[in-house]
């Protein structure tokens, strides 16, 4: 009897979409008869209190509190096969617990929804200290110089550009996978939308506008609210607030004071895909996982406020693929709201579009191509240096 496969899946809490990704691929391999075993990792918790905080307390407050410092640090750091080596002795550092952890489990399958465990495992397999394949999911549509490792297996992408992007920086275009970025299989639009919407208890007839607070629950959800508040068309509101508590609380007492439309407030839910199959329009921040679930669900989004650096080119891909438009100013928003919901044609075709762009089934695709291939594929590729030069 052949052994079963053992896969490790790593991420980070850096921002829940690295995690997100991870859990939906962890429960596609589950599926798979072929696999034994399957952990779904936070590498975070491998490391000490000091790099723990530094990856995911200390962007969350930059994303609140110094947005402008984290778009530059973004762009600063955006150079391809530059910075690899004074980040890895930074990790390797820290890390050790995590590759304890790797050593002892010993996967036969490694796939990484995050930078950091990439680097580190990419590192491991060229000191012939752990043998496994390591595939890397990136889960943005922009591929930045923090997902390049040197030795690896393969690259699944969210878009062609990536893939493009990729081979010109020397990766070699058979190790790279557009698979789209993975989400959980349960985001797939129901055929009939005022059916689901009568299903859930909301009018058939009165559009449904889903306001997401995003992954970090770092959104103006309030001033959203007081410019919907403005439109006399009649309107469903659904607010999303994750796992902050307080705005929460503070988004109840303010949806109670509003009288124009139906307002109904949510914290953390698992019921976004729900959510998402009776929206008409998606107010929100453009996160790769997000935007990936909504274009899924064919839900056309009015992006608001980008984290300068990902989302800001995540927004750039979803405007020039006609999926959502953009709301720079608060101002303006009602205006947008009613703009697209007076044009049903425009409408139409962003839901076209994003169910074009959608790539619902991006878990299955990379699961599949991992377990199909054989354990002991040829030797990661690993870039020379006089490759490195030309780049």
């Amino acid at each position: 009897m052949a052994e079963k496969i053992r896969v490790l899946i790593l991420s980070t809490s850096a921002g829940t979409g690295h995690i997100r990704a991870a859990e939906a691929l962890e429960k596609v391999f589950f599926e798979d008869s072929r696999v034994g075993q399957v952990e779904c990792v936070d590498a975070l918790k491998y490391t000490n209190k000091i790099f723990r905080d530094f990856y995911s307390k200390l962007y969350i407050q930059l994303v609140d509190t110094a947005p402008t410092f984290l778009g530059w640090w973004y762009r600063t750091t955006d150079e391809p096969w530059k910075t690899d080596k004074m980040r890895f002795m930074l990790d390797r550092l820290n890390t050790q617990p995590l590759i304890d952890f790797i050593s002892a489990y010993s996967p036969h399958v490694t796939v990484c929804t995050h930078f950091l465990p990439a680097e580190i495992i990419s590192y491991l397999i060229s000191q012939k200290k752990i043998d496994c394949r390591l595939s890397i999911v990136v889960t943005d549509f922009h591929c930045h110089a923090m997902w390049l490792c040197r030795v690896f297996h393969r690259y699944f992408v969210a878009n062609e550009e990536s893939k493009i992007h990729l081979i010109n920086l020397g990766i070699p275009a058979e190790r790279i996978v557009f698979s789209g970025i993975p989400i959980d299989p349960v985001f797939k639009p129901s055929k009939n939308k005022k059916e689901q919407k009568k299903n859930m208890g909301f009018d058939p007839e009165t559009p449904v506008i889903l306001v997401s607070a995003g992954a970090l629950s770092v959104s103006p959800v309030e001033v959203i609210l007081e410019s919907l508040e403005t439109l006399k068309m009649p309107l469903q509101i659904v607010v999303v607030c994750g796992k902050n508590v307080q705005m929460e609380e503070k988004i109840r007492i303010q949806a109670s004071k509003l009288s124009n439309h139906s307002i109904q407030v949510y914290g953390f839910t698992t019921e976004m895909h729900k959510f998402m199959d009776v929206a008409d329009i998606l107010i929100g921040k453009p996160g790769g996982l997000t935007a990936s679930e909504a274009m899924a669900m064919g839900l056309p989004m009015i992006i608001i406020s980008p984290i300068p650096g990902q989302e800001e080119f995540n927004s750039d891909f979803l405007l020039e693929k006609g999926v959502a438009i953009k709301c720079n100013e608060f101002t303006t928003l009602a205006y947008k709201v009613h703009y697209l919901l007076s044009h049903p044609h425009i409408l139409k075709q962003m839901q076209k579009n994003a169910l074009k762009q959608g790539k619902a089934d991006a878990a299955y695709t990379i699961v599949k191509i991992l377990l199909d291939d054989e354990l002991n594929p040829p030797m990661p590729v690993c870039l020379n240096p006089e490759q490195k030069e030309r780049i």
